[in-house]
């Protein structure tokens, strides 16, 4: 436990410092975003000591590293809020998107990479190998837009861009600020159903990759206890081939498959920016491109620090998973 806590922390420690270099050799002025550029000498230079900014690079960085941890972020230029609070509001809507893009993942990806490692040189196992590559290959913005051209502007099934419509905007009480969820325990269920059609097709694109993913790790892990020796006797035994595939085999991989899944999850967080821009999606990868375009470093950076912070603790929490399964590891 020690070591993982000295990791955390250093990791930590790597991240802050990562984040306050960019926010320095960046070619944007921080002080003249916030005092204009037809501010006096006396207005900028006060401006720049208000904000510290005239202190030495190590204060500075102590500074911000208390700043950090204290949740100030700083105020967003673009907002006029804090980051902080520009943060709680957002956040959530990747956060719910990204729960469920992992799982449609993980219940796909899943039970498709188990059959397809059980009939290895099989058309399932060829159709996941199919899906894995094109997982990889497509482009997401490319599928984005064609899915809502068919889903949503041919046929209709699925709502459109965004997260609600507005016949719903500000309707359902915020407790977890998670719509889904939100709806449910308020029993608002056409709210529910309204935010479920805006969800499922960015959730299922975000799905679909981390299914490659996921598909084609499992396989791969199916594959190498499917050759064990045990195996074998397993089946030697007379034992059907349902039981030695998911009683004994698929057991073994539950391990490093809970690493895999944090880890696609970590990813969805971070990497759904193109998705939350093509159907609108009001999550913190929208809110990090807009700032960014804005020049709004104080927003960026805090955006930055927040899902870095998410994919070190999903790590831990992988590690420490793993130590609970599997007590050797410890």
């Amino acid at each position: 436990m020690g070591g993982i806590l000295l990791s955390l922390a250093l990791t930590l420690l790597g991240l802050l410092l990562v984040t306050f270099i960019i926010g320095r050799v960046m070619p944007i002025d921080p002080v003249l975003k916030v005092v204009g550029e037809r501010a006096t000498p006396e207005q900028y230079e006060a401006a720049r000591q208000a904000m510290g900014l005239d202190q030495p690079l190590a204060v500075q960085f102590l500074t911000y590293i208390g700043d950090v941890l204290r949740g100030d972020f700083g105020r967003s230029i673009s907002t006029g809020h804090p980051v902080a609070e520009d943060l709680r509001r957002v956040f959530p809507a990747t956060l719910e998107l990204a729960a469920m893009g992992t799982l449609i993942g993980v219940l796909a990806g899943v039970p498709l990479g188990v059959v397809a490692a059980a009939r290895r040189g099989g058309w399932v196992d060829q159709i996941a190998r199919v899906a894995a590559l094109v997982g990889y290959s497509m482009p997401i913005f490319w599928l984005g837009l064609m899915g809502l051209l068919v889903f949503y502007g041919i046929l209709g099934w699925v709502g459109g861009p965004g997260r609600q419509d507005i016949l719903y905007d500000g309707m359902v009480p915020e407790v977890t600020r998670l719509l889904l969820i939100d709806s449910a325990l308020a029993g608002d269920w056409g709210a529910f159903r309204d935010a479920f059609g805006h969800i499922i097709l960015p959730a299922s694109l975000l799905g679909y990759f981390s299914l490659a993913y996921i598909s084609r790790m499992t396989r791969s892990f199916m594959l190498e206890q499917l050759s064990a020796e045990y195996i074998t006797t397993a089946r030697v035994k007379g034992l059907s081939e349902g039981r030695v595939v998911w009683g004994h085999a698929f057991r073994n991989i539950a391990v490093p498959l809970v690493t895999v899944i944090a880890l696609s999850f970590g990813s969805l967080l971070e990497g759904s920016v193109l998705t939350e821009i093509i159907f609108s999606w009001p999550g913190i990868g929208s809110y990090i491109t807009k700032t960014l375009l804005a020049g709004d470093m104080n927003a960026v950076l805090g955006g930055t620090i927040v899902v870095g912070v998410c994919f070190i603790g999903l790590n831990v929490l992988s590690d420490l998973l793993y130590r609970f399964l599997d007590p050797r590891a410890a």
